[in-house]
């Protein structure tokens, strides 16, 4: 059946701590007046509300690079940013992030930096030179900071700054916003927040000086503030980024915060921009489980204690959030600011404002907050992309050129043209499918895509059902939107092979059929999953898509990236199952993803945490109050080593911590024997798989082989026999690729047509970024 693009028609409610985007956005650009409106800030015109906030993207560190941080910046100023802040830049060599980084303060970075301005400037957008020194968060050798302590984030301690080298310092960062001035910037932000240096001066968690530097902690910031001032010209702006929630021990309180906002104000600072935790907070400040603007009251509270402009910032990424942050009516603050900085929401769609204006805001290329392609690049010393935009700072190597003159859409052109677009069918509707067929349509292809269940979205849809990830629902609806104006067929309950497509004339296949769970070999299982056993086995699809449900006792089969999803479910789904304890199945086959998600509440999310409001609470923590599982649930692992080790690295913690306090045991180092109406027979080591783990990588970092060989041993052989007593085992033992049987019928011509990407391709540690990439990837390449 053929299906047309819509909109669920259903609301979300407003409560008294958060308010959800509607399921349909406005189309009319009126309903959007503040964030369009334009501004004027000392002599500089915002054309509307909307910054691109910094964001290191590794285009930063060498000035070779500058074309690209050039075509990068304009494409988001060509798409209606009032303004862009770069990545940030170390006045001097010492504040450099990583050793072969390079700081604002010659004059060949001066040159190379003149292009980037021009190209913003051409698109009628402002720009601002992060200034950034990243005192003991540098990643070398020669790190610095208010006292000699180390990060527990970075392996390398600092030492103390002398106090002419904090004056010297204060003036570094005078020298680099003249520059800055010289390369044609509008203006600086001074980073203050997040954990780098001035920030480390501010708190007595890492400021234990005796000196004037110690005495009044904020006196390198304000002196700082002073400076830049001074350096530059009048009509240059001088923005500070400061940190207006710690969110770490022995942090800053919120009246201190706000004595520092009013300190900056008289320094002569002409904004403030907002800053969330540090980088070793232990409470999540970005990534997608944050409800959306959660930090707003923050912003709002030195809003109404300053005189000049201030900017929210912070899990704001949609038009409508971004509306009502403006006006003081999220979270019911009260509060009007004056601008919102979104940074990984420019990422993944450029053209936002230009959609919003143009009453596309349904079209925007929604953010999910994942990070697995910008921040987890950046630490990992790649370059930053976007999981949903892969052109995102590839933007002069990746692109998406017309063909056929340009000619889009699947009905642009009558197919008795002798200039007919040539028509690509896209097999599998998942996120590769859907981006894949998107890419394609850009360039000109006549493109529909066929999806053998009755709905599509793949594993975006399996997602969206994890407490936290409500964001995915919304990156399918948007990616549907797109697709319905490119005039995009979509066919869901109708199977497809590539010699079928080829008979109904298509020039191109794609096969993006993704993935099915894995069925991991162990005596019982079959019998199990076909209802013979008390025990119930199912798959992580079937759970997650409301085809079956699990019961009061659960067992996890892996823990990698899939069984940490489903602990985060099963901890808050409801244990309904029947009187006997078994499973349940449900009443449907497939989730409905017009089905409007209910993340949890600011209020619901801070009282997990321990986030407290509170003006006197040093960092603003408080107990956390996290929720219990309902469920007895165990996770299971094969590999001795802790568990969730293999997760992204600015998210995984968050969900290691969240399964720990639910009350969720984890078993590592497990072999499966059977299963049977007693339950899931295994085979575990005597000792703690884990602590053994940590022991032998201690003793292989000592050399003691000996030791090493006695811990292995251990682990091989002192075991034990145990039957774990559960109702349900869900089994997140990996993919494997679905993909037609067909190809030996195709002729050679036509299997040079025929193109795989995604899980289909390679289903190992499936990953979305890489399916969607490699979508985007093909569609640019194919020629015709």
């Amino acid at each position: 059946m053929t299906h047309s693009v819509t909109d669920s028609a259903s609301q979300s409610t407003a409560n008294a701590t958060n308010h959800d985007s509607p399921a349909n956005p406005a189309t009319d650009a009126s309903a959007y007046s503040r964030l369009l409106q334009p501004i004027t800030v000392g002599k500089k015109r915002f054309r509307n509300r909307a910054i691109m906030g910094s964001m290191h993207t590794g285009l930063e560190d060498d000035p070779a690079d500058a074309p690209k941080l050039a075509a990068y910046f304009a494409e988001r100023a060509r798409g209606g940013a009032a303004a862009v802040v770069t990545g940030g830049y170390s006045p001097n060599q010492l504040g450099v992030l990583s050793p072969f980084a390079h700081p604002f303060n010659n004059e060949d970075m001066v040159n190379a930096h003149k292009q980037v301005t021009a190209a913003v400037h051409e698109h009628d957008s402002l720009a601002f030179l992060q200034l950034l020194h990243a005192g003991r968060y540098a990643f070398h050798m020669e790190s610095v900071s208010a006292s000699a302590t180390q990060a527990p984030i970075s392996p390398f301690p600092s030492r103390a700054l002398s106090d002419e080298e904090v004056a010297q310092t204060v003036q570094d960062f005078a020298h680099s916003a003249k520059l800055a001035a010289e390369a044609g910037y509008d203006g600086v932000q001074i980073m203050g927040s997040e954990g780098y240096l001035i920030n480390q001066f501010l708190s007595s968690r890492t400021n234990q000086r005796d000196d004037r530097w110690g005495q009044q902690r904020s006196l390198f910031a304000l002196e700082i503030a002073r400076a830049v001032r001074a350096a530059v010209p009048k009509d240059f702006l001088v923005d500070f980024r400061m940190s207006m929630l710690e969110l770490v021990e022995e942090g800053q309180t919120q009246t201190e915060i706000l004595e520092l906002a009013r300190g900056l104000e008289e320094a002569g600072v002409d904004m403030l921009s907002t800053g969330i935790g540090w980088h070793e907070a232990q409470v999540p400040t970005v990534i997608t489980s944050v409800p959306r603007a959660a930090f707003s009251w923050a912003t709002a509270r030195v809003k109404e204690h300053v005189n000049i402009p201030v900017v929210s910032s912070n899990r704001i990424n949609t038009p409508e959030v971004a509306e009502q942050v403006l006006a003081g009516t999220w979270d019911n603050t009260g509060v009007e600011t004056d601008f919102v900085s979104m940074a990984r929401p420019w990422l993944a769609d450029p053209e936002f404002i230009n959609r919003v204006q143009s009453g596309n805001a349904r079209q925007i290329n929604h953010c999910i907050a994942c990070n697995q392609s910008c921040l987890d690049h950046v630490f990992e010393n790649k370059r930053a992309t976007c999981l949903v935009n892969p052109r995102a700072g590839y933007e002069t190597e990746l692109t998406l050129q017309p063909i056929n003159a340009g000619n889009t859409g699947a009905d642009s052109i009558p197919a008795s043209s002798e200039n007919a677009a040539p028509k690509a069918a896209v097999i599998g509707g998942g996120v590769a499918g859907l981006f894949g067929a998107e890419a394609l349509a850009k360039r000109g292809f006549s493109v529909e895509v066929f999806e053998a269940a009755d709905t599509v979205g793949g594993q975006f849809r399996l997602a969206k059902q994890i407490p936290g990830k409500e964001e995915f629902h919304y990156s399918l609806k948007s990616v549907l939107t797109r697709l319905d104006a490119h005039n995009v067929k979509i066919t869901t309950s109708t199977p497809m092979t590539a010699n079928e497509a080829f008979a109904a004339g298509f020039d191109e296949v794609v096969i993006a059929t993704g993935v099915r769970p894995r069925i991991p070999e162990i005596p019982g299982i079959e019998q199990a999953m076909a209802g013979e056993f008390n025990v119930d086995v199912i798959t992580y699809a079937e759970l997650l898509s409301g085809a079956k449900q699990a019961g009061k006792k659960v067992a996890i089969a892996g823990a990698g990236g899939i069984g940490f999803d489903v602990a985060e479910y099963l901890v808050e789904a409801p244990a309904d199952a029947g009187a006997d304890g078994t499973a349940g199945t449900a009443d449907t086959t497939t989730a409905d993803i017009t089905a409007e998600p209910q993340p949890a509440t600011i209020g619901e999310w801070e009282s997990a945490w321990g986030v407290s409001r509170r003006a006197d609470l040093p960092g603003n923590l408080e107990r956390p109050h996290p929720p219990r599982a309902q469920r007895k649930i165990t996770m299971l692992q094969r590999k001795p080593s802790p568990q969730g080790l293999g997760l992204n690295r600015t998210t995984g913690w968050v969900h290691r911590i969240s399964v720990a306090a639910a009350g969720v045991k984890q078993v590592s180092g497990v072999a499966y024997t059977k299963i049977d109406n007693d339950g899931l027979h295994l085979n575990v080591p005597v000792n703690d798989a884990t602590k053994t783990s940590k022991a032998i990588r201690k003793a292989q970092k000592a050399g003691d082989k000996e030791k090493v060989a006695e811990l292995e041993d251990d682990l091989k052989n002192n075991r034990t026999d145990t039957v774990l007593d559960v109702d349900t085992i869900v089994l997140c033992t990996g993919q494997e690729s679905v993909i037609e049987a067909d190809f030996e019928s195709l002729t050679e011509e036509q299997r040079s047509r025929v193109h795989v990407i995604g899980g289909a391709d390679v289903a190992a540690e499936l990953d979305a970024a890489r399916a969607i990439r490699q979508a985007v990837e093909l569609a640019a390449e194919l020629k015709r």
